[in-house]
């Protein structure tokens, strides 16, 4: 019973070198992890670039990028489906290396912001393809492992993000998309020798376009009517027309997910006991941490005048915390419950917050360092326990699709924080208004965490 005479996929799999594998999808996977905590650092360097622009106009470079990869995650997961892994793996890496070229030559905020687009679709594309190319490459009894490889990848990405990030744009700011590209070039000749083909499924359902684009419609109306609101007046018309357009793309994203054939957030999903209150708390969440590090950000390069390379060593200390406290809350999240845990760290995050509220002016060390120590401490007990406890809400084969939502709802949050977080500051700069916003979304987070229940908040084994 020779494996050659069975099916065509068995061989492929054998023949892979697992090791060569995890290298090609790590650069990839690790390169869009980055890109967010890069970009963070250089933004002050790009307003400078792009004279004239104001702090709302850059804030489209972040929340675009993370809002478009959460719209388009769960139907370019689909998408790898139909076509093979391999297949969107590759072409997702191609795209964002593309368009990383066209970030660093763009002429002006919006053609960057235009690119950024760009960037986040092939982030989309590869991002799904990537666990599924390490599943075919691993053998049955190392699949588990290769999962927690690659979920491991984002805790160096954002430890190492600002630091890289600031040394780059030492050089100029337009290094910190320069780089991705031979990365991206290498991976891309390395993944046609070394990748895989796990089978396709050709006769899988089409993803679902029209709710994706609905989404990122209603979503970007949301955060240009937040960003642009002072501006305009709150009670402008066209402040308001942004709103009442967000209301109705929302709500015709949502008649839309309950009838295509695949949509972007499966109703069962969210009758599952725990899933809905998980998406909850990490959307919220990650709206507090997206506030969290670009007001990091701008108070050291706006209000200290700091370098980017200083302004990335002040903020490393943070998420340098996060990977070990990731890994060893893991067994008080199974004694404790999810909930509890993560509502911990909420209330650490919190206190860093209220730190740069209370003593942000005595100085980094009197002033920032604390802050950031709490809001690492904060972030290492909230974020992967709350991402774990979404998973753990769902059933083994409907794991992609919840993992995909999961992070469809922290990217939605991402935009969110950013724009939520310029409209606070103003044309003043308010900084002790902005970080009083991010406690109370924090509360709220904190709050959301208390409705997880002990079931679906703990790992299921």
């Amino acid at each position: 019973m020779s494996s050659r005479a069975g099916v065509p996929a068995g061989p492929v799999v054998a023949r892979v070198r697992p090791g060569a594998v995890f290298a090609v999808v790590a650069a990839g996977v690790a390169m869009s992890n980055l890109d967010m905590f890069i970009v963070n650092v250089a933004l002050p360097d790009i307003g400078r670039q792009y004279a004239g622009a104001s702090l709302s106009e850059l804030s489209w470079v972040l929340s675009a990028y993370a809002v478009v990869f959460a719209a388009l995650l769960v139907p370019a997961g689909g998408l790898a489906d139909r076509v093979g892994a391999r297949r969107a793996y590759l072409a997702g890496l191609g795209v964002f290396t593309a368009a990383s070229t066209l970030c660093a030559v763009a002429p002006g905020v919006w053609t960057l912001v235009a690119a950024r687009v760009v960037q986040a679709a092939g982030t989309a594309l590869l991002i799904p393809a990537s666990l599924g190319l390490l599943l075919a490459a691993a053998p049955p009894d190392g699949r588990t492992a290769a999962v927690r490889r690659w979920a491991a990848i984002g805790g160096p990405a954002a430890a190492l993000g600002p630091v890289v990030g600031g040394l780059l744009t030492q050089f100029d700011w337009r290094w910190v998309f320069l780089v991705n590209v031979p990365i991206g070039l290498a991976a891309l000749v390395g993944g046609a020798v070394v990748l895989p083909r796990p089978p396709a499924r050709p006769d899988g359902p089409w993803p679902d376009l029209p709710g994706a684009a609905l989404l990122t419609a209603g979503t970007a109306a949301l955060m240009l009517g937040v960003v642009k609101g002072g501006d305009w007046g709150w009670t402008a018309p066209r402040t308001l027309g942004a709103l009442a357009a967000t209301a109705v793309l929302l709500a015709l994203f949502a008649r839309r997910n309950l009838r295509a054939p695949a949509p972007l957030l499966p109703p069962a999903l969210l009758r599952l006991p725990g899933f809905g209150p998980a998406l909850l708390a990490n959307l919220l969440f990650a709206v507090a941490f997206a506030a969290m590090l670009l007001s990091a950000v701008l108070w050291c390069q706006e209000t200290w005048h700091w370098s980017a390379l200083r302004t990335g060593l002040a903020i490393a200390p943070g998420p340098l915390m996060v990977p070990g406290l990731a890994i060893g809350a893991a067994p008080i999240a199974r004694r404790a419950g999810a909930g509890r845990l993560a509502f911990a760290g909420c209330v650490a995050f919190a206190a860093g917050i209220g730190w740069w509220a209370l003593w942000a002016e005595d100085g980094y060390a009197a002033g920032m360092l604390p802050g950031m120590l709490l809001t690492g401490v904060g972030v290492g007990l909230a974020l992967p326990t709350l991402i774990g406890a979404g998973l753990a809400a769902v059933p083994p084969q409907a794991f992609s699709t919840g993992s995909a939502a999961v992070t469809m709802a922290r990217q939605v949050g991402t935009g969110l924080g950013v724009a939520m977080l310029v409209a606070v500051l103003g044309a003043d700069g308010a900084f002790d208004a902005g970080w009083l916003w991010t406690l109370a979304v924090t509360a709220a987070a904190a709050a959301s965490c208390l409705l997880l229940t002990r079931r679906a908040g703990r790992p299921s084994g």
